[in-house]
């Protein structure tokens, strides 16, 4: 909360933020993305947001990219990768329809 607040004071056209959900310990990330939403729609201020908590990294931001291995595998806006089967399996814990037997690590995801 700090950092964001120390950033602010210099009043940056971009904001970069790594792993904010990591930041607080007591409730992890949820006071923290307020503010990131906030600033974000009060100040107009864009924001590059770098999480693996997906869920809520596509709750805050507008646009997401998916890197696996380095390299940009999906990207499009967050309301369309949230609701993409790949996204809920493999990212937010969804189930897929799967046959008995048939292990999720071993199911192809479609961008390979």
């Amino acid at each position: 909360m700090l950092a964001i607040g120390r950033a602010l004071m210099n009043r940056p056209a971009l904001l970069l933020l790594d792993e904010p959900s990591a930041w607080s310990v007591a409730d992890p990330g949820q006071g923290d993305f307020t503010i990131i939403r906030r600033v974000n729609e009060e100040q107009g201020m864009s924001i590059l947001l770098v999480e693996q908590n997906a869920k809520v990294a596509l709750e805050t931001a507008h646009y997401g990219y998916v890197l696996e291995i380095g390299r940009v595998v999906m990207n499009d806006s967050c309301e369309r990768l949230m609701h993409s089967k790949d996204i809920q399996e493999f990212y937010l814990g969804a189930k897929g329809s799967r046959r008995r037997g048939e292990r999720r690590w071993k199911k192809k995801k479609t961008w390979r």
